[in-house]
């Protein structure tokens, strides 16, 4: 795993709670405590309410495909080696809005509407990644 040269995450105390729930493979979000909102991306107020009050509540991790695109280009050397790849915004069951990758299907298979769950591409001993595959049908 150190062999990892793609970018990390600047894991920090805001961050943490976020990336200590993907080492234990659970997707956690904010969840404010005045108005229930759950929000992503990881934010010091909530967008609805403006209260700064939250909570780390773990999520299905399942949802669906709400857009999706494949690149081509390889626009970061890091990233060379996976041209083709998706970048698909998933909408999860909870609210949120994610931006990750559907693996396990070609790029160019990843359909808007599609139903995903989460998985965690563990690439260091600090860093897994969230990451969404099809749901079993």
């Amino acid at each position: 795993m150190s062999d990892y040269s793609k970018p990390l995450p600047d894991i920090d105390d805001e961050t943490r709670p976020f990336w200590d729930g993907a080492l234990r493979e659970e997707l956690r979000m904010q969840k404010c405590s005045r108005c229930g909102h759950i929000r992503y991306p990881i934010s010091r107020i909530c967008p609805d309410c403006l209260e700064p009050g939250h909570e780390w509540v773990p999520l299905s991790g399942r949802g669906e495909v709400y857009s999706s695109i494949v690149f081509h280009q390889v626009y970061d050397k890091a990233f060379a080696d996976d041209v083709p790849y998706n970048v698909s915004l998933v909408q999860l069951d909870e609210g949120p809005r994610m931006f990750s990758n559907v693996v396990g299907v070609p790029p160019s298979e990843v359909t808007v509407g599609a139903r995903v769950r989460v998985v965690f591409d563990r690439v260091t001993e600090e860093v897994a990644i969230p990451r969404f595959t099809p749901e079993e049908q």
